[in-house]
């Protein structure tokens, strides 16, 4: 793949947040080179000047620092058009970002609030699995009404949606599965396929690994930040 020249970019997060990783698959894809920066959400004063709520990603750019995954990968489509993540027509590109925030807003965003207990074993109360629960189950069958998983979540090539998918899905069905003994994925026919072609490409399996490789550093960061509180 050709690397594409573009003003110097530095990616702030870690490989196991996925929202870092959604942008490493888009940057990947597009063939954009950038400098990874290492580092955990956190509240002190030199990362706030950087992320202003103090998350992660951040994309340090030249002109300035973009925080929002979605926007920034529309910032990437306007630095880098080739392999487009949005389609260029305004009726194909509302539609990716439609389904770009129908799963963030109803599969990524429910689970997370069951995130502490499906993966670090730290208990939430009753009434927010129930919410969870509901919510999850409403968001993948709205979803399912709007996708059209021909072979791609919005048609047939793969976009920003796809790739919010991808690192959306994968954990809310864990949290579905590991809480609720629910196949999420079920709920929508072709999510499954989807899931299975998506893991399949290079780029995928690479981020894959380096969240592997990186998720021992990730689980240590994680026991200190629970031993303050």
């Amino acid at each position: 793949m050709n690397v594409q020249q573009a003003p110097a970019l530095k990616l702030h997060g870690f490989d196991v947040s996925n929202y870092y990783n959604m942008l490493k698959l888009a940057m990947d894809l597009k063939g954009i080179k950038y400098d990874p920066v290492l580092v955990y959400p956190n509240q002190t004063p030199e990362f706030l000047k950087i992320s202003p709520m103090g998350k992660v990603p951040a994309l340090q750019t030249e002109q300035g620092v973009l925080v929002e995954t979605n926007i920034i990968m529309e910032y990437l489509d306007a630095l880098v058009p080739e392999k487009r993540l949005f389609p260029e027509d305004s009726y194909g590109k509302a539609r990716v970002q439609e389904l770009v925030k129908m799963v963030e807003l109803y599969l990524e965003l429910p689970a997370r609030r069951c995130h502490t207990e499906a993966f670090f074993g730290v208990p939430v109360a009753d009434l927010t699995k129930q919410e969870v629960k509901r919510a999850l189950l409403n968001g993948i069958q709205g979803i399912a009404r709007v996708a059209s998983f021909s072979p791609y979540i919005a048609g047939d090539k793969i976009s920003a949606a796809d790739i919010m998918f991808l690192y959306s899905a994968d954990l809310a069905s864990a949290v579905a599965r590991k809480l609720f003994d629910i196949d999420l994925l079920e709920q929508a026919p072709g999510a499954k396929a989807l899931m299975e072609m998506l893991n399949e490409i290079p780029e995928v399996q690479k981020i894959a690994a380096d969240r592997q490789a990186a998720t021992p550093a990730f689980h240590q960061y994680l026991a200190k930040a629970f031993a303050k509180k």
